[in-house]
């Protein structure tokens, strides 16, 4: 692999990661002026945005996957071998948490369904011309 490819790669991981495009430089060993060259190219737009996308699904997932055993811990908090304002506490992060946990899964049930209608709608329909003059 080149020296520019590997260059062109870490500055990818750094921009993904969120590091400022002067921070990315140095990680990467290239000038701000090349980070900055760099992110007016639509192809280098798109490697960091998936990778950035990439690497949120992932730590979704590993929440997801931790969230069961995050509830069970809370829900042991509850019982009353554990001070009042441990268990207060544990019932508001139940409560709080079931509420926009239910709410986001309700969300995206309602934009899939907006979606799915708007797939089998016929195109004048979907871009807002036609039904009105």
């Amino acid at each position: 692999m080149s020296k520019a490819r590997k260059a062109d790669d870490a500055l990818v991981l750094a921009l993904a990661c969120g590091l400022s495009a002067e921070q990315a430089a140095k990680q990467a060993g290239v000038s701000p002026a090349t980070v900055y060259r760099r992110l007016r190219d639509p192809a280098f737009q798109t490697r960091a945005e998936e990778l950035r996308h990439e690497m949120l699904t992932r730590a979704a997932a590993m929440l997801t996957a931790a969230g069961v055993e995050s509830v069970r811990t809370l829900a042991d908090l509850l019982k009353p071998a554990y001070a009042p304002a441990v268990r207060l506490n544990a019932a508001r992060s139940i409560l709080d948490l079931g509420v926009k946990l239910r709410s986001l899964v309700e969300l995206e049930g309602r934009l899939i369904d907006l979606e799915d209608r708007v797939k089998q709608s016929p195109p004048e329909a979907a871009s807002g011309r036609g039904a009105y003059p």
